[in-house]
């Protein structure tokens, strides 16, 4: 076979992998599969392993390197069990409690991965649900569907809208201007839905399987103090357009000098998977690239009247492509086609890409992660609970989105 027929049918192979999450008998993960991937395309693929280094984008993993940090020392601090444990107060409530949730999630998020976010909330979420015998699918569902529209208000809330910064060369002050309104909006258009679907089902009579109560970890003010420190800084930085990743990196280096927390500690909840399929989806995406395949597509769809100016259909397209890929994927294989220079295309692919997590469990590792977080309390959200919240709160997004894009056209 030509290196071109080998390095599409290796493309093919990973993203058919990504977006079913596995190959059958295999415990390969979405991970595993793009890092085969990846190695495949050196091997077989014609990319050298020169192109496949400068293929990676260290700026933008770097950046997420150091924000990891930042909220591994919350985590370690005791933080974020903290605060889930503050926001449960108000469980007898529920109409109350599912708006401080998603809020509170959605605030965090904008500043720190939503993933860790849904890590530590879900497991005091789903024990606090079970005590009071409330459903615990609407608050499940908030918290994934809050931290995910929470995360596209900054730069830093998701991998994808740190990929897109770096790649368009976009301010964080101006990003947060733009992107910041619709995805507040969203957040209490999508609180509206849920409580619109779940007011007179909130109650949960059902027998369910007895679960052992975690121990929770206790406060360190110090620790926590240092890692709240540490964030500030780093958005403040941010804000004054100082250097991304070099500062945000400084910032985790200070916290490293600890007399308390050792070193292994802090890298051990640093997501090494995330950043190795971050790696393998960009020398996977370049090696295709160089057989000239994914201009000729363009090229073809330039002639049908589609063009990545046009940011309704941008908009649409950003949402279909992440539900068959994942987010991070498919903003990997749009983003280079984007005019550098141009702003609002690279918002718009931002805002969207991270709308259409809430779409689809499949849609937003955050949405996974609350899944099986909850599983070990006798807690099961099918694919079918989530999808008809998700339609209807990405429906309504999708619509908030297309009316911001109006509305900043004049």
């Amino acid at each position: 076979m030509s290196t071109t027929t080998t390095t599409t049918l290796i493309f093919l192979l990973t993203y058919l992998g990504v977006a079913m999450g596995r190959y059958p008998r295999l415990l390969l993960d979405r991970t595993g599969i793009v890092l085969l991937g990846a190695i495949a395309m050196v091997l077989y693929g014609g990319l050298t392993p020169g192109e496949a280094l400068a293929a990676v984008p260290f700026p933008t993993l770097l950046l997420l390197y150091g924000l990891m940090v930042i909220s591994a020392q919350l985590r370690l601090g005791g933080f974020y069990t903290w605060l889930a444990l503050r926001v449960t107060a108000w469980i007898d409530r529920p109409a109350a409690f599912l708006f401080i949730l998603m809020t509170t999630g959605g605030l965090l998020a904008a500043v720190l991965a939503n993933d860790i976010i849904c890590l530590a909330f879900t497991p005091v979420l789903a024990v606090a649900a079970r005590r009071r015998k409330l459903n615990p699918l609407p608050f499940l569902l908030g918290l994934a569907m809050g931290t995910n529209l929470g995360s596209a208000s900054t730069m830093i809330g998701n991998p994808q809208s740190m990929l897109i910064g770096e790649l368009g060369g976009l301010s964080f002050r101006a990003f947060v201007l733009w992107c910041a309104p619709p995805s507040l909006l969203g957040l209490l258009a999508s609180y509206g839905i849920l409580w619109l679907l779940f007011r007179n089902r909130f109650t949960d009579p059902g027998e369910h399987e007895p679960f052992a109560e975690p121990e929770w970890p206790s406060l360190n003010p110090w620790q926590t103090t240092k890692g709240l420190l540490a964030a500030t800084a780093a958005v403040t930085l941010l804000l004054l357009d100082f250097p991304r990743e070099l500062s945000v990196l400084a910032i985790a280096a200070l916290l490293l000098f600890s007399r308390r927390m050792h070193t292994r500690m802090v890298l051990g909840l640093v997501d090494w998977h995330l950043i190795t399929l971050f790696c393998g989806l960009f020398v996977v995406g370049r090696a295709f690239s160089q057989t000239n395949l994914p201009a000729l597509g363009l090229a073809w769809l330039g002639e049908r009247g589609f063009e990545f100016g046009n940011l309704y259909l941008l908009s649409f397209s950003s949402v279909l492509l992440s539900n068959l890929v994942s987010n991070v994927p498919a903003t990997v294989l749009l983003g280079p086609h984007l005019p550098v220079g141009a702003p609002e295309p690279w918002y718009v692919l931002s805002l969207a890409t991270t709308y259409a997590g809430n779409l689809f469990t499949i849609g937003s590792m955050a949405n996974l992660i609350v899944i099986e977080q909850a599983r070990p309390f006798g807690i099961r959200v099918s694919f079918w609970d989530y999808a008809r919240a998700g339609i209807l709160v990405t429906a309504a997004n999708l619509g908030i989105l297309m009316l911001w894009i109006r509305f900043m056209a004049g």
